[in-house]
């Protein structure tokens, strides 16, 4: 980047911080039920989201980051609590009033329209003139790389193109804030690995606010400025994905996002000389060459390799630590094939990692 660039991407970045934050969550709270048999779906969440950044909702299915979206929207009432869309409370304002726009992993486009009418329709209900809105659905469509397919029906698209119909019709309203509950979970793999990539470039280039929600670790850590790990109702760490993959701040998200790695407490006091839950990422720790020497800001740790798991690009060793508990072991395969890693089921082995890469959970 040049100089003139990051004086530029600083300004950028100074004069989103000024301005109040997209979406201000204080103690929300929704319970489903009465009656003795209330489920306390949301439980005192605070939360404030930057004017112009991906914030990712992320945590298992149960976890209330789905009815906290729905809330956002509108579609559902909170029981406590506050809700603020650019400083106004809206909290029990109804969904059609609030400056947000909702996609949905099913699309929901309407099969007897084309693409065109189906990203007009929001503009439509609104009033907007007929040249106006062809004009904006056309932008929009370019927009989401999809210029020259408005005559078509959506069951002639492929899930991917329909996904970013779904997007065009929302962005086409200009929302302040678009909010995405797991739109790319319908799709396979590979598709959605494009998506992801696609998604993120998209929100950069129009510059709103996106709230996604989704289960997949991989997928926030990709396309995020910030996720908010749920776990019950409640926030468990709100970071960067670096401060949420390389430090978690309790037991849950070091387990959740990514593999779980855990120190038993035996194990820490004997390797560690420390009391509490410790861990290391699999791909911190390596299998010790043989003749190689540990150095005194690395750690050393003595097991027997339980199973090991060939995964094409690299292989997952588990490892029976010595000093109790099991630690999984990622290597990428450089010179490993599928007929090799056999041979290391039932090994001795020595672990190494960097004191660094050790942290306190919990």
């Amino acid at each position: 980047m040049t100089s003139q660039s990051s004086t530029t991407a600083a300004a950028a970045d100074g004069d989103r911080s000024a301005r109040p934050p997209a979406v201000t969550l204080r103690g929300l709270t929704k319970v489903f039920g009465s009656g003795g048999t209330e489920v306390v779906a949301v439980d005192n969440v605070d939360l404030e989201v930057v004017d112009g950044e991906f914030l990712t909702l992320l945590g298992p299915s149960g976890s209330g980051k789905t009815t906290v979206l729905r809330m956002i929207a509108g579609f559902e009432i909170s029981t406590s609590g506050t809700i603020r869309l650019g400083g106004a409370d809206v909290t029990r304002i109804p969904p059609f009033d609030r400056d947000v726009n909702t996609v949905f992993q099913d699309y929901a486009l309407f099969p007897h329209l084309t693409v065109q009418q189906n990203v007009e329709y929001g503009l439509r209900v609104k009033g907007v003139g007929k040249a106006d809105r062809r004009a904006r659905a056309s932008e929009a469509l370019a927009g989401v790389r999809l210029d020259g397919y408005g005559a078509r029906k959506p069951t002639e698209l492929s899930g991917g193109q329909r996904q970013r119909v779904a997007l065009a019709r929302a962005l086409v309203n200009r929302p302040k804030v678009l909010l995405l509950d797991e739109p790319l979970g319908a799709l396979d793999l590979k598709l959605r690995e494009e998506m992801q990539v696609e998604l993120k470039a998209l929100q950069r280039q129009v510059g709103i606010t996106f709230i996604f929600v989704t289960h997949d670790q991989e997928e926030a850590l990709t396309m995020s400025d910030r996720i908010a790990v749920f776990n019950k109702g409640r926030i468990e760490q709100v970071g960067s994905p670096a401060e949420v993959y390389e430090r978690p701040q309790t037991q849950f998200v070091a387990g959740f996002v990514g593999t779980s790695n855990l120190l038993t407490p035996q194990a820490a006091r004997t390797l560690l000389g420390q009391d509490g839950h410790w861990a290391v990422r699999p791909e911190k720790i390596r299998l010790l060459a043989e003749g190689e020497p540990i150095g005194p800001q690395q750690r050393s740790a003595a097991g027997t390799i339980g199973e090991v798991v060939y995964a094409g690009p690299s292989t997952r060793f588990l490892v029976d630590l010595d000093a109790g508990g099991r630690l999984t072991v990622v290597q990428q395969n450089l010179r490993l094939s599928s007929t090799d890693v056999e041979h290391y089921r039932g090994n001795r082995t020595l672990l190494l990692w960097d004191r660094e890469h050790e942290f306190r959970v919990g």
